[in-house]
Parts: C-alpha cells; structure tokens; sequence
C-alpha cells in the first residue's frame, strides 16, 4: 500500500513538473518559460505564433540542446579557456545587471552564453574543421553526390564543403537522438502556441 502510495506521488509530482516544460532530454527539462524566452529572442521580440512554427523552433531547439549535452559529455565544459571566457561574459552580464538587467533575463542570459559556446565548440570539432581538414572525406562526397554538381570540385569547391557539413550534422544529430531519450510535451506547446 506505501509503495503503491509512493508511486502515486512520484507520478503526479511528475506530470506536475512536466506540464510546464515544453520538452526533457536525458531527464534535463526544457520549461515553457525558457523556450519561449529564447523563441521571443530570436523572433524580434515576437510571442505570437501558431502551432506549427512552435514546434519546428522547438526541433532546432532540441538539436542545439542535444549539442550541449554532446559537448558536456565530451568534458568541453571543463576547459580553461571555455570556463575563463564564460567568467569575463558573467562579469560582463554582472555590471550591466546594475544597469537594469532582470534576474530572469540575466540568467537567462548566462545560460544562452554558456550553451552557445559549448555548442561552437563542439561543432568546430565535429563539423566544421572536419570538414576543412579530410580531404579524402570531402572528394569522396564529392564522387558519390556527384550528379548534384554540374562543374569539376575545384570549380564548386565551398558548395561541396557546405553539403559535406550538413551531412555531417546530418549523422550526428541522428545519433544524437538515437543516444539520447527526447520527450516533448505536446499539450504544453498547444498551451502556448497562439495563433
């Protein structure tokens, strides 16, 4: 009887927490404030949106959270550097705080810093100097894409560089969803869409 008590509470505390994040992954939530904080940034301020457009920002959302989580696990968060650039951002935010900046956007803030950083960083490695750097992988995909390209890869060079990079975040986003459990919250994201 306590047990089945017990797991009575966890669930309902549970579906509590839930309701008000839009998304968890790997058991990290994604509240509705946070994401429409974020959504409004990116938007020029805008809250108003319909359903649709919603859930294809909370996709790219997922995929920069899932990033973050990649790089965190990669330990880039512990390098002197990073950690001493994310320091003088936090002074920065600090003495504009003074200045009038909310507690909720300050936080905010920092934490849009720090994952946008790790989230470079990571893709510097995976991606981006990948990219520039295996000439065999680029004049492989080059031959087997071939038929997109009407000129020599001399000739269309940063076209096939920028396809190989979004092959390659292709693959890695689809490992990272393999990897990782994602949970989105349907009704929440209908809560908040408004059109």
């Amino acid at each position: 009887m306590r047990k089945a008590y017990c797991l009575f509470v966890f669930s309902f505390i549970y579906s509590i927490s839930f309701a008000q994040n839009v998304a968890v992954i790997n058991g990290k939530s994604i509240s509705a404030k946070e994401f429409m904080w974020a959504y409004k940034k990116s938007h020029n301020g805008n809250v108003s949106a319909a359903y649709d457009t919603l859930q294809a920002y909370l996709n790219l959302y997922i995929n920069f959270k899932l990033k973050v989580l990649d790089a965190r696990e990669m330990g880039l968060d512990k390098n002197a550097g990073y950690q001493e650039e994310i320091k003088t951002y936090e002074d920065a935010l600090t003495t504009h705080k003074k200045a009038g900046v909310s507690s909720k956007d300050h936080d905010f803030l920092l934490n849009e810093y720090r994952e946008g950083v790790l989230m470079f960083n990571v893709s510097e490695q995976k991606i981006w100097n990948k990219a520039q750097e295996d000439e065999q992988a680029i004049n492989e995909f080059y031959t087997k894409n071939q038929q997109n390209y009407n000129k020599p890869l001399n000739e269309v060079r940063g076209e096939v560089i920028a396809d190989y990079q979004l092959s390659l975040e292709e693959k890695w986003l689809k490992g990272l969803k393999q990897k990782y459990q994602i949970k989105i919250n349907e009704n929440e994201l209908k809560k908040l869409a408004k059109l």
